[in-house]
């Protein structure tokens, strides 16, 4: 009898230890370990774009609370919230209790960010800087949240749809392009910025591609020396005056040929799969534009 007891013992202890999962590890951007016992259950979104790359691998159930403006998809409007991208209510979040936070790298309070790490809580770095490191941030958040195989087909269909794009304006054209971050004061990109890559995948060539800040400040005059093709500004509630303003300065090969495009900010702006809509709607305005500067 007791050694019936000893081997049912011995069988479930090693039915226990090969039933438990084995931890789940991902490098983040910032090239550190997150590593969790479990998939991911309770989770805190610290940027709109990765509330969207949540929702894109089927966590948005699980997403306890986001910061401010993150309004995609509309469901995530009625997330609770926690402070903006830069200020969290970091009494908030520990009072969650989040089994995985996700944050934005460069876009996050780096102190309060620190603090949760000391805290013990586990954080997920995001800082995607090209087209390509938006599926990489997809997968990895899918592995973490337990949906690897929805992740992966989100992440194939949205390379598949990024190489189609590259291959059919390789080989276009160059014009010139100037895109408008801001009216007043005036901002753009520099060719580090997702939007410039965006630009020069489209055939386009960034006016001020050489600058050294990120989203620098720039003024009329350098704009009309340059003399872009085309002019496309990021639009949005309150800037629907941002392209009828360019209407003065006919000298700008741009405005003498009504080449102004406005591209919804969101599209363009945010790393998520979204940002294909808005490259396809640059790539158009900008074919649109080579075909007037060379009467095609």
């Amino acid at each position: 009898m007791k050694l019936i007891n000893f081997l049912l013992f011995s069988m479930c202890l090693f039915s226990s230890l090969n039933s438990s999962a084995e931890p789940i590890r991902v490098k983040d951007n910032a090239d550190l370990l997150v590593e969790l016992s479990q998939p991911a259950k309770r989770i805190i979104s610290l940027s709109p774009h990765i509330t969207e790359l949540l929702y894109s691998v089927g966590a948005g159930e699980s997403i306890l609370a986001a910061v401010d403006f993150s309004d995609y998809p509309e469901q995530a409007n009625d997330l609770p919230r926690i402070g903006s991208g830069y200020q969290l209510d970091v009494e908030a979040i520990i009072s969650l209790q989040p089994d995985l936070i996700v944050a934005w790298q460069s876009g996050n309070n780096q102190a309060q960010l620190q603090q949760l790490k000391k805290l013990g809580f586990n954080l997920y770095l995001s800082e995607p800087k090209s087209l390509t490191d938006i599926a990489e941030n997809l997968t990895d958040l899918g592995v973490l949240v337990g949906n690897q195989e929805l992740a992966k087909k989100q992440a194939k269909k949205y390379r598949s749809k990024l190489e189609s794009l590259k291959q059919r304006y390789k080989d276009s054209e160059k014009v010139l392009v100037f895109y408008q971050v801001w009216q007043n004061p005036l901002f753009t990109v520099n060719k580090q910025h997702i939007i410039s890559q965006i630009i020069e995948m489209c055939g386009g060539d960034n006016i001020f591609k050489e600058l050294s800040i990120l989203s620098p400040q720039v003024d009329i005059e350098s704009v009309i020396v340059r003399n872009p093709d085309v002019i496309v500004a990021g639009i949005g509630e309150s800037r629907d005056d941002w392209l009828s303003n360019w209407s003065a300065w006919t000298s700008i090969n741009a405005v003498k040929n009504n080449q102004l495009y406005g591209i919804e900010a969101d599209l363009i702006v945010r790393h998520t799969l979204r940002i294909l809509q808005g490259a396809e709607l640059m790539c158009q305005a900008l074919q649109d534009a080579r075909n007037a500067k060379y009467n095609l």
